[in-house]
């Protein structure tokens, strides 16, 4: 009895080892720089160097990440097609196709920024969103930020909100007074502004002036709450990835990554 026990337990020992690592794919925003953006196929961006440092010490899996837009990548997701997905905000009560959400990775903060020649008495537009009625607001396609009563604003006729696929062509319309402001996270839209003038898409002297701090947002790996049978492996990846993001946090590997984006 004992001896079949023991081939029994080395028989499925085998098994699993010979499953292993397991293969994952994992979405990327592919226009979010520098966050998240890919360039010749490939995902870049501070979370593409958290995240490959963190699978890099997931052994049990194999995981590939895999740009796409955001909105087709929610889609994904919503459709149970996907996996996970990074990095969206956590909002209560939406989006409830994604559960769970991972730890807290990155703190971002979002901002507006418009161009001083389209709108004025900027010094004076203290109070979001209210100050800023009348408006045409860029934004990111299917992003939800700006807060609740932005989004009111929205509805109301108050605000117009003008979508674009990514933070290039917000700046491009912000520049072209196609919009009055923009709003997403601040390191996000300064980095997209000296890219383009590193390129010679936008003139040199180009500034746009920083209105108001909207709020302090975290980014997430977000997770599929659709077709759990089809992620056998979801409970242990997201407990797995948890310890590793905290690690990282604790030991300021995140920190130091991020930083090298500021300098």
């Amino acid at each position: 009895m004992r001896s079949l026990l023991l081939v029994t337990l080395i028989s499925a020992f085998t098994t699993k080892a010979a499953n292993l690592p397991i293969p994952v794919t994992v979405y990327a925003d592919d226009a979010y720089p520098p966050y998240s953006y890919v360039r010749n196929g490939k995902p870049l961006g501070i979370y593409a160097d958290i995240f490959n440092l963190a699978f890099s010490r997931m052994p049990n899996y194999h995981v590939t990440i895999v740009p796409v837009p955001f909105k087709r990548g929610l889609r994904m997701l919503e459709t149970g097609r996907g996996f996970a997905l990074y990095p969206p905000y956590y909002y209560a009560n939406k989006r409830a196709y994604l559960d769970p959400y991972s730890k807290p990775v990155l703190k971002e903060e979002v901002a507006v920024y418009c161009d001083s020649k389209y709108v004025s008495n900027l010094d004076e537009r203290i109070v979001w969103p209210d100050d800023y009625f009348g408006l045409t607001i860029g934004i990111n396609e299917s992003f939800e930020i700006g807060g609740d009563q932005f989004w009111k604003a929205r509805d109301e006729g108050n605000i117009k909100v003008e979508p674009a696929k990514d933070n290039r062509e917000n700046i491009l319309k912000l520049r072209a007074g196609r919009t009055h402001c923009y709003v997403n996270d601040k390191l996000s839209i300064l980095w997209e502004l000296k890219e383009l003038k590193r390129l010679g898409l936008i003139e040199k002297d180009t500034e746009f002036k920083l209105a108001i701090n909207v709020s302090s947002e975290h980014g997430y790996l977000a997770y599929t709450a659709i077709s759990k049978e089809r992620y056998p492996y979801k409970a242990d990846f997201v407990e797995t990835l948890d310890k590793i993001i905290l690690e990282m946090q604790n030991n300021g590997e995140i920190e130091m990554i991020t930083q090298k984006y500021r300098d």
